[in-house]
């Protein structure tokens, strides 16, 4: 019952967040001794809200997608098969909550109390998202990749504005620059993602009613959109290295092998996809280059130092 529940949750990607923000902390703030707001413990209840907000949303999409999943995953559903959808719903607001509740707490622990607003509006928007975005073409898979990108935005908003002084105001924005880029990063590639699932969850999406790009302009037609958005990631990626990571060699063939050759192997291969096999694979393949470059926020102390 409790693996059921944290396939529920879908447990890798709440242990992405986590990992990512405690890269940014230990491996980006610490390193370079970055003025911080949070302590340890705070930090912590940071994390956790974040990943509160992001299971309740995980929960909610899951009730509202029983019948796209009875057609798109049947062998994958657990809601109305191991775990009902009342109880289901109970740890949804539970969850919600809770990550709001600590979200107030730490925007007023910051001297911050508007902050607040900002968990009861991610906490919102997912389930709007859930309930109605995602049936409006486009619109759902930016304002899910935008929340996406609130998993680094929001470390800068609660560590590194609110100790922002006259002296370490340049450090500061810099710091917080490097952290608008990789939240680009991730809104991108979630993105594609997104547009790559509903390749994939055609059929049942379909019969839901939804319009998604593949119902509304065809398979052939959204690979080719996929392909021209997959080029801005690209040409944002080579230029950061042209630009950022030049000077060092390891950085360089990272970004080069584990990121930008994905990303050109993904391109190369999404115009002549047709089935649910090729979009599956694409889709894993998009989650690993995600994943890698978001890893490489622990490589920054190797690379300035």
């Amino acid at each position: 019952m409790l693996y059921q529940f944290l396939k529920l949750l879908r447990y890798p990607n709440l242990l992405l967040i986590i990992g990512t923000q405690v890269l940014i902390k230990y491996a980006l703030f610490e390193t370079f001794g970055i003025s911080t707001s949070l302590s340890t413990f705070e930090f912590f209840l940071l994390c956790l809200a974040t990943v509160c907000i992001a299971a309740a949303g995980n929960i909610i999409n899951d009730v509202y997608d029983l019948d796209t999943d009875h057609i798109n995953k049947p062998t994958r559903q657990i809601i109305g098969k191991k775990i009902s959808e009342k109880a289901a719903l109970t740890a949804y607001i539970i969850l919600s909550v809770l990550g709001v509740g600590i979200g107030f707490y730490l925007s007023n622990i910051i001297g911050k109390p508007g902050f607040s607003a900002l968990f009861i509006i991610i906490s919102a928007l997912l389930y709007i998202y859930a309930t109605y975005l995602k049936n409006i073409l486009v619109v759902g898979n930016i304002v899910i990749s935008a929340l996406v990108a609130m998993v680094i935005i929001i470390m800068g908003l609660y560590e590194l504005l609110p100790a922002i002084t006259a002296q370490n105001q340049q450090t500061q924005s810099i710091i917080f620059s490097i952290l608008l880029d990789y939240a680009f990063f991730a809104f991108m590639i979630n993105w594609l993602r997104e547009m790559v699932k509903d390749q994939q969850d055609i059929t049942g999406d379909y019969n839901a009613g939804r319009n998604t790009l593949p119902i509304a302009l065809g398979k052939s037609r959204t690979n080719k959109i996929i392909f021209a958005v997959g080029i801005i990631p690209l040409v944002a990626i080579v230029h950061y290295m042209y630009n950022y990571l030049f000077t060092n060699l390891y950085a360089v063939l990272y970004a080069l092998f584990l990121i930008v050759g994905p990303l050109l192997y993904f391109l190369s291969t999404v115009l002549n996809s047709t089935t649910k096999g090729h979009y599956s694979r694409l889709s894993l393949i998009l989650k690993i280059i995600m994943v890698l470059g978001l890893v490489s926020l622990g490589l920054y102390p190797f690379i300035l130092l």
